[in-house]
């Protein structure tokens, strides 16, 4: 794990899904299937790059856990100004401290294993806002936890 500063917002259009981790190993595949066959990618407006981003927002308890319902947007960064068609959902990833954690390249099976690793990480401070997942074209997979800030002693 590293931890670096995202100075920016990230602006994401994708589709949605509101789920719990209770269900979320039956209702996170066919979300992932649907992105895929609707070619949800090619659909985006306004896309940065061909990097896709699955952003965990909109918890219930935000601020607090990761208890309860949420949203999974699946999509593409877009520039600010762009909006979302009529089948999609626009949401932000707030510029924050983040905790990275690298999955094997290429290696989808193994991110559901990476994320009980990292909601038993008791050491961080997780603001539980807006986490995501970074699946770049080279196969890279990344994990970003937004962090509370670090608080300096006087």
């Amino acid at each position: 794990m590293q931890t670096l500063q995202q100075p920016h917002a990230i602006h994401v259009i994708g589709i949605e899904l509101r789920t719990n981790n209770l269900v979320a190993q039956q209702t996170i595949p066919p979300h992932w299937q649907r992105f895929s066959q609707e070619g949800v990618l090619s659909r985006i407006p306004g896309k940065l790059s061909d990097e896709v981003l699955a952003v965990y927002t909109d918890f219930e308890n935000a601020g607090r856990n990761n208890q309860g319902e949420y949203s999974l947007v699946i999509g593409a960064a877009v520039a600010t100004s762009t909006s979302a068609p009529a089948d999609m959902v626009r949401v932000v990833i707030p510029a924050s401290r983040r905790a990275v954690f690298a999955v094997a390249p290429g290696r989808f099976d193994l991110v559901g294993a990476k994320w009980q690793e990292i909601w038993w990480r008791h050491d961080l401070r997780k603001t539980f806002i807006a986490e995501y997942e970074r699946y770049r074209a080279n196969g890279e997979i990344e994990i970003l936890i937004g962090l509370e800030p670090e608080v300096l002693a006087a």
